[in-house]
């Protein structure tokens, strides 16, 4: 088969295939008076990387006073339970 077929052919299963969801577990903080707190957020499709995923987040913690501290890392579904209990009430809350 030659080289581009079955690149053809890869590149349009990628392209069919679902996305995959993605999720980022934060650091934040809120001053006066100063109070802290690590959370779970769902990102967008389109916010998977470091470089994405920081405007996404420093955006939806600021509509409510909260300052993005540290984007920790980037994950999908498969992370989400071994981070619940940390984040508590921050889990998916953004």
């Amino acid at each position: 088969m030659p080289i581009r077929l079955v690149t053809a052919t890869c590149l349009a299963m990628l392209a069919a295939s679902p996305a995959l969801a993605c999720y980022a577990d934060y650091r934040a903080k809120m001053d006066s008076p100063l109070r802290l707190h690590y959370g779970v957020i769902d990102l967008p499709d389109d916010a998977c990387t470091p470089a994405t995923a920081t405007p996404v987040i420093t955006e939806r913690l600021a509509a409510s006073g909260w300052e993005l501290l540290q984007l920790i890392a980037i994950f999908d579904e498969t992370g989400l339970e071994e981070r619940k209990t940390d984040a508590g009430e921050h889990f998916l809350r953004y």
